[in-house]
């Protein structure tokens, strides 16, 4: 079979969250997505993980990307951290050498709790709306420097490379998380870079996708006005700051800031065909901005839980399954065959109905 003969649906996305709050190796998410190989083309790979930092578990762990030989910005974005925070402890991201991805830049993580005196001055924002502060300044104003997660007891790794590769340069294997989202990115209309590739993410939410957001430039200005600042030169980076906004700041429930952004069609509200047509006809008013036209479909990670979601026509494919307390969601059905071959239900996952998994219990033991 000739590559032109194949229909690419372009990238590939997996998501695993134990609901009973064991922890799991990301050798297993590792395997379901590099059995979607073909979907990507080694221009971005990557995985968020949550609950990692048991030690650390109320610091903000922020994972920093410098991005050049003697990682330059470090000095000024330390800076802009010391400001906003008390350290408790940082270290370099711990890779090792993989002959496929060639010469990484350089990853730092920073354990942080918010000071004291900056509270005070910043008497009107919340802690989680100045932990934000101190990254879109770090990412819009320090050349080279790139906040690529910061929330509690998690952390985003991912870089240019298929996502088998990055999962073995960061040595995930190690690692142990009660959630784990993957991704292997086939770009189309950006370039593939470190900061570039999936997940995105921001405080606790990550993102992965497949697809592509059409309605990026009117959710880039919509997310301007509450302060949020693209930086990241893609179009997924709006979905996590979207999520952050409606559920977060906005307190919606998941069901509801989904709806928001992949609401029924005018003529399915007006007609009544709707379920809930009074609320999706509010929705689609005061959160309009919010949402995502074009063909998607996206894993969101945050603490204690994950949802997919596809958009409204379905036209980005995923799958998605449960066994005992586990929730699976991928893609392709084979991706999640490959790591639970006798699942006890598994669907096609309907567009513009979120698939939605919440932790039971404290992440507690490890297998």
């Amino acid at each position: 079979m000739r590559i032109s003969d194949k229909d690419i649906s372009g990238c590939a996305i997996a998501g695993i969250l134990c609901e009973d709050g064991r922890r799991i190796s990301g050798e297993t998410v590792t395997r379901s997505i590099a059995l979607m190989r073909e979907r990507s083309n080694g221009l971005g790979g990557g995985f968020a993980a949550y609950g990692i930092y048991p030690d650390y578990a109320d610091h903000y762990c922020f994972h920093v990307l410098y991005d050049g030989l003697g990682e330059p910005g470090r000095e000024e974005a330390e800076r802009i951290i010391d400001f906003y925070f008390e350290v408790e402890h940082d270290e370099p991201v711990p890779i090792r050498r993989v002959q496929e991805i060639g010469h990484p830049p350089r990853f730092r993580r920073y354990f942080l709790t918010l000071k004291q005196s900056v509270r005070e001055e910043y008497y009107d924002l919340s802690e989680t709306d100045l932990v934000i502060k101190a990254v879109m300044k770090i990412n819009g104003d320090v050349a080279n420097a790139f906040v690529v997660s910061s929330g509690k007891n998690m952390g985003v790794f991912k870089g240019v490379g298929y996502p088998e590769d990055i999962s073995r340069l960061f040595m995930l294997e190690d690692y142990k998380a009660y959630l784990w989202t993957a991704h292997g990115r086939f770009p189309t209309n950006t370039s593939g870079w470190w900061g570039g590739a999936h997940p995105f993410g921001i405080l606790d939410w990550s993102v992965v996708h497949n697809g592509e957001i059409s309605s990026y430039g009117i959710n880039r200005r919509f997310l301007q006005d509450f302060g949020y600042e693209c930086t990241m030169f893609t179009d997924t980076e709006v979905i996590a700051y979207i999520c952050d906004l409606l559920i977060r700041k906005h307190e919606l429930p998941v069901e509801v800031a989904a709806r928001a952004m992949a609401p029924p069609f005018w003529e399915e509200i007006d007609s009544g065909r709707s379920p809930s047509p009074e609320l999706d006809r509010a929705l689609r008013i005061a959160y309009g901005g919010a949402m995502l036209n074009g063909p998607f479909s996206i894993v969101v990670g945050f603490t204690g839980g994950m949802f997919a979601l596809s958009d409204r026509l379905k036209l980005r494919p995923a799958s998605a399954a449960r066994a005992d307390s586990t929730l699976y969601v991928a893609s392709e059905e084979s991706a999640i065959r490959a790591i639970c071959p006798d699942p006890d239900e598994i669907w096609n996952i309907d567009g513009g109905v979120p698939v939605i998994g919440r932790l039971r219990q404290p992440a507690a033991t490890e297998v």
